[in-house]
Parts: structure tokens; sequence; C-alpha cells
């Protein structure tokens, strides 16, 4: 396994996979805290693979109070260099129906949380390219993967990132609904951001649970329905990660490994070496 690791980010589903050799969790200690479990690991359809529990094992953890730089330092660390969400949204359109797979290309952002949302500051000043936040090449091998298991899937959409914990008014899902936006959920932005801060490849496997509560012909949308529509994605899901795997390439050379080249404002020699120790893995290659 000399390929660096591949990551992915969800529920408990997705680490009871048969095939994933080599189990071990490992503690790891970031600068900006906990993230949210220790990782879990192990090998899978050929690949080194680091799988990190959302909202830690036994589901503990509030989106709003997900650290999402501790997460993404923690896999960087570890060396990964793609990442694969796995995530629950509502839909906000009826094309997308329970259970689709919708693989996502755009964010709108309604949180607050922007400087939770970036590894810089205290003296280094970054500024990303972000305009197409999810990796185009991830996500297009994850499309051709689920439509190779048959998976109901919808090429491209916009995530509209809230922050919760509960859920739309029926005011702001009609509002999301009429602007044609696609699926809605609670957690992906932060990790996107990170991710491309990072220099690792980031997308999102959009799992429909529902239909928020914009649809008057359909139920709003209850914890129940979300974790029984889980459960039906769970399958589907695996099937995906396992198919998509061998097909990531070996070495990272796309463009999201190379973000942050352009990106830095500050010059080196201004750097604050406390700083600069703390994003030791991500601007390793720049040091």
């Amino acid at each position: 396994m000399n390929s660096a690791p591949i990551g992915i980010i969800g529920g408990s589903g997705l680490y009871h996979l048969e095939g994933f050799t080599n189990q071990k969790w490992i503690k790891v200690k970031t600068p900006f805290g906990d993230p949210s479990d220790e990782l879990l690991t192990g090998e899978l359809a050929g690949r080194s693979v680091v799988f990190l529990p959302r909202h830690g094992r036994g589901h503990r953890i509030l989106p709003t109070e997900l650290n999402h730089r501790a997460n993404l330092w923690a896999l960087k660390k570890l060396g990964v260099a793609w990442v694969i969400s796995v995530s629950a949204v509502g839909s906000l359109q009826a094309k997308y129906h329970p259970c689709d797979i919708v693989f996502i290309d755009q964010f709108i952002d309604r949180t607050k949380r922007d400087l939770d949302h970036t590894f810089f500051g205290k003296g280094i000043v970054a500024h990303i390219a972000f305009a197409h936040p999810i990796c185009e090449e991830l996500r297009k091998i994850l499309l051709k993967s689920a439509r190779a298991c048959k998976a109901r899937v919808h090429d491209g959409g916009t995530y509209v990132n809230m922050e919760g914990p509960a859920f739309s008014t029926r005011a702001e899902s009609l509002f999301n609904h009429r602007s044609k936006f696609d699926v809605i959920g609670m957690t992906n932005l932060g990790e996107a951001k990170c991710a491309r801060e990072a220099e690792i490849a980031y997308a999102t496997m959009a799992m429909v649970t529902d239909y928020d509560c914009w649809k008057e012909d359909e139920a709003h949308v209850t914890v129940e329905m979300i974790i029984d529509n889980l459960r039906r994605n769970a399958a589907m899901a695996q099937a995906i990660v396992v198919h998509a795997l061998p097909r990531i390439p070996v070495e990272p050379n796309w463009p999201c490994h190379d973000a942050l080249r352009n990106a830095i404002m500050t010059g080196k020699s201004l750097w604050p070496k406390e700083t600069a120790k703390a994003l030791q893995p991500i601007l390793e290659k720049y040091l």
C-alpha cells in the first residue's frame, strides 16, 4: 500500500464493510482541537483507507459542533489526498426522490461560521480559489461508479448548507425550492472549504432522505424518516465506494492537490513560527 490514503467521511454503515481489512482506530491530536472521533485506518478494494465518523460513533455531535478544521487536519496528517463525503440531504426539487443520489458541484453558504471553515489567520493570510468547490475529477469517478452500480443518480446540483439543528421552516424551504437549489444539508460546506485549503480532493455523495418541507403532498422531514432512508441508502453507498476506490489515481496530481500554490499572500519570512508549526501538514511542501 504505497499510494496516498483515501478518506471517507460518513456514518457507521460505511465502516462495517465486507473486505475492509487491517482495521485500526487511531487517535489524532490537532492544533484545532479534537476531531469527531478516532480515525479508522485499513485497506479496502486494494487501497489504503481512512474513515472518519462525521458525528462520532453513536452520533453524538451536532452539525454546528463539528470541528471541520480538526477533522481535515487529522486526515491530512495521516496522508489522505482524497475525501469521499457521504451525506444525508433533503430534496428541494421534485425530481430528487428519497434514496436518489445527487453528485453536487456547487454550494450556497447559509452558515455564520467563516472563521471555523479556514485554517488561516493568526499571521498567515491565504485566499483559495473556490469557484468550483467540488473536485470534478473525483466527482466524475463517483458518478460513473454509481451508474455502474445501477443507482438512481443526478449529475450536478447545488447544496444549500444551513446550520440546523432544527430543520427548515416552510418559508425557508419554499424559498430554496423556488430559487431552484437542489438539496439541503448541514455539514458539507465546511468540509469542502477545509479540504481545499488542505489540498485534499473532495467530493460529495448527497444521499436524498426526504423532501424537506416545501412539498405539500409529502410528509415533512422527521428524524425517523431520515434514519429509515439512510438505512436503505447504506448498501448502495457501500457498493459505490468499493467500486470507486480502485479507480482513483495512485498519485495525487489533480488541481485540488495544488490549491495553495498561488493562494498564500503572506511572505514566508513573515510567517509566525507558531502558526506555521500548527499548519505543518498543510504547508509542508511550501516550508
